[in-house]
């Protein structure tokens, strides 16, 4: 588009912001921070919450926080980008604080706003707080739990060890739960060694998705970590014979403008020698 002196539109911009934001690129996001300052591109509501959206998905949070404070065109959704932002980087007191900035103003958290709150109680453990904001966005602000709130409740109760209320949140639910909620639950039970709830969790998510590698894989290791090692074998054995493998781990980063990307048990970078020498 450069080359042939086109100027990219607001949509273009948020596209490639987007597209930033997936990869971990924060320097050509940087660069497109850049553009749009420099080309006096128009710092409506949609740009301003794709440029945060990227930069906390680069875990740029101190960038993504200065864009917040210094545009005043800012809308709901850039509240939610922020707070989301916060919540999944390690900052879920601010991400707490700033809902309540959000709750004080004129505008009016939505069910994207709890999805966001319910994440940072639940990164950091605060099951009384998590259970107070699900209460508190239907009663105060009529908003019906969807299937990512009920999914934020399980992992909270799970994760601080309260499976017997995970479970009746799942009963009590007007949706039917997905692949998403039963794995939590799942892994909450192999956490606190809840092997008869967890046969529950594993079956139902099987049932959803025969071919989802983490049931069987976390009940082999349930089943291996109390000692009952025929039955982990069979776990084992029976994704095998389902010819089902487990999803391999996949991170990546930045180097010059260049994202890598890293596959648990794959050696694709060609400077892998050299990353694997440096590492130990």
């Amino acid at each position: 588009m450069q080359e042939e002196n086109i100027k990219p539109s607001e949509f273009t911009l948020v596209s490639l912001l987007n597209a930033c934001g997936h990869l971990g690129a924060l320097e050509q996001g940087n660069w497109i921070y850049k553009y749009v300052k420099k080309n006096n591109v128009e710092l409506n509501v949609i740009v301003v919450t794709a440029i945060i959206d990227m930069y906390c998905k680069c875990a740029n949070v101190e960038m993504a926080w200065h864009v917040f404070v210094s545009v005043s065109n800012k809308g709901l959704s850039s509240w939610n980008s922020m707070i989301m932002g916060l919540a999944t980087n390690g900052f879920e007191d601010d991400a707490i604080k700033l809902f309540a900035r959000l709750q004080c103003s004129i505008l009016k958290p939505d069910s994207v706003s709890f999805i966001g709150v319910l994440t940072a109680c639940n990164h950091s453990g605060l099951v009384d707080k998590g259970k107070y904001y699900f209460q508190l966005m239907k009663r105060e602000y009529g908003i019906e739990p969807s299937i990512k709130h009920y999914g934020c409740m399980v992992d909270i109760l799970g994760r601080g060890g309260l499976v017997e209320e995970a479970e009746e949140v799942i009963r009590s639910m007007k949706l039917e739960p997905d692949a998403v909620i039963w794995g939590s639950l799942l892994s909450a039970c192999r956490s606190h060694g809840n092997m008869e709830l967890a046969r529950w969790s594993a079956e139902n998510l099987l049932e959803l998705d025969p071919n989802e590698s983490s049931g069987y894989v976390l009940m082999a290791n349930m089943y291996a970590t109390s000692g009952q090692f025929a039955e982990a074998i069979d776990e084992r054995i029976s994704m095998k014979d389902k010819h089902i493998e487990k999803e391999p781990g996949c991170s990546s980063v930045e180097v010059n403008g260049e994202v890598h990307e890293f596959v648990s048990g794959r050696k694709l970078d060609s400077e892998f020698h050299d990353i694997y020498s440096l590492m130990h």
